[in-house]
């Protein structure tokens, strides 16, 4: 759910303003799991690990399971590990890619698709030596009817990323062979009306009923363009590519080790979360000795998906989710800021299977620019906070502070919009939803 006026996600701004106290914090980590309490303890300084460099005692290659979520990453958040911090730095930043090479200039003829071809695209977003080969281009498309800045409507497919391969030097260093898919957030109107259908629905991605998931989410990632021209839907791109890439590099290298990564900030780590399941229930992640590759989800800011048994059931298929998700940035609390993994009583157990929850294990950040309120759901500041693993201890009122001011930017995005766009012929019931879901997270309801 990103603001169309903040195409470009780096903000070198950002990291200096941390740590000259500008914010009303300094920027701190923790994880949780589940449904528990955000922890608290602290990790090194910045300062510290510059004057002490830690010894490193591991590599990328001899742990690249747990990095990967193997353990569902128990003892490796707090503190931070240092091959883990700069495994989800890294893939961060493999998704800022997207945004700086996004053409976003209405008058454009490559409007909303990709500036680059495959073959140069990481060297333009300045990634030339990030080891991965782009095999392939994903579009999506909001089947929402919300209007456009440019004139285009709803239906109109729009560049949302890429998939990767590893090379083979990589691949060395990695341990395994990564399939890579990364996913940017919310850019044009048409996803801004699709991400505020917070209704749950029937996921349909299998035979289960009691699996749902977020409406929004769910029509970006099945819709496919009108009118013909013979492009498939974001799911069908995603599937074709990655099980492809499997079958292919296990077939040539069949002593090989193999993982799926889907990394993806807001709207794109929902679509990683939607594509995690798909994969695994369809058995895709599977190569061609039927050896099955582990799936893992690296979500940025990214807001809840589906319902509990959405949950359940990505737990049981094995797809691994980290949610590294900074504690003032309201779209992590959305949607189902009033109905969640965290309602208890009554109302939780009569509608239980209209709860949102959340997936997978938290690593908690806490950072905030009063420069740059809108920096807290930014991928560059996500990635400047856990490079720089800063401590610091906020006080009860300066966090709700905080998040009132983070959540009001949501808001006031929001209602923009909405506010510009009167006579449009979109849901408004699932817009009164979304904007109620705001008005939760400020606690005034």
């Amino acid at each position: 759910m990103r603001s169309p006026g903040r195409p470009e996600p780096s903000r070198a701004s950002f990291a200096a303003a941390a740590t000259v106290n500008e914010a009303a914090t300094s920027p701190s980590i923790s994880a949780r799991a589940g449904t528990g309490a955000r922890a608290s303890a602290p990790i090194a300084s910045a300062a510290r690990t510059t004057s002490t460099p830690r010894r490193r005692t591991a590599s990328v290659a001899n742990m690249w399971r747990q990095v990967q979520g193997s353990h569902d990453w128990d003892g490796l958040l707090q503190p931070l590990q240092p091959v883990v911090r700069d495994e989800v730095a890294r893939y961060g930043e493999l998704v800022g890619a997207c945004y700086k090479v996004l053409d976003v200039d209405p008058s454009s003829a490559r409007y909303m698709c990709c500036k680059h071809a495959k073959e140069r695209v990481l060297e333009e977003a300045g990634m030339a030596g990030a080891g991965y080969e782009v095999t392939r281009y994903i579009y999506a498309t909001p089947d929402v009817a919300g209007p456009s800045t440019s004139g285009r409507g709803h239906g109109r497919a729009s560049w949302v990323g890429y998939v990767a391969v590893s090379t083979d030097e990589m691949t060395r260093r990695l341990g395994r062979r990564d399939v890579l898919v990364s996913l940017r957030g919310t850019v044009t109107q048409a996803e801004w009306a699709a991400n505020l259908m917070s209704a749950l629905e029937p996921a349909r991605l299998d035979a289960r009923r009691d699996v749902k998931v977020e409406a929004g989410f769910l029509n970006l990632y099945t819709s496919s363009p009108g009118g013909g021209g013979g492009m498939e839907s974001c799911r069908d791109q995603l599937l074709r590519e990655v099980s492809r890439v499997i079958k292919s590099f296990s077939k040539d290298r069949p002593r090989e080790d193999m993982s799926v990564t889907l990394a993806g900030h807001s709207m794109g780590s929902a679509l990683a979360v939607l594509l995690g399941y798909d994969l695994s229930q369809l058995g895709l992640n599977r190569d061609v000795s039927g050896r099955r590759v582990p799936v893992t989800v690296f979500s940025f800011g990214g807001p809840r998906v589906g319902n509990a048994a959405f949950k359940d059931r990505c737990d049981e298929l094995g797809v691994k989710v980290l949610r590294v998700a900074n504690i003032r940035d309201p779209v992590t609390m959305l949607p189902g800021a009033l109905f969640n993994e965290g309602t208890r009583g009554f109302i939780a157990s009569w509608a239980a299977g209209d709860c949102y929850t959340h997936v997978g294990v938290e690593l908690a950040l806490d950072f905030l620019s009063l420069r740059d309120l809108g920096s807290v759901h930014d991928v560059g500041a996500y990635v400047s906070a856990i490079k720089a693993e800063a401590c610091g201890k906020v006080s009860r009122s300066d966090n709700a502070a905080a998040d009132s001011r983070g959540v009001a930017v949501l808001a006031k995005k929001a209602m923009e919009f909405i506010g510009s766009h009167r006579t449009a012929a979109f849901a408004w019931p699932e817009t009164v939803l979304g904007i109620g879901g705001v008005v939760q997270s400020l606690g005034l309801i």
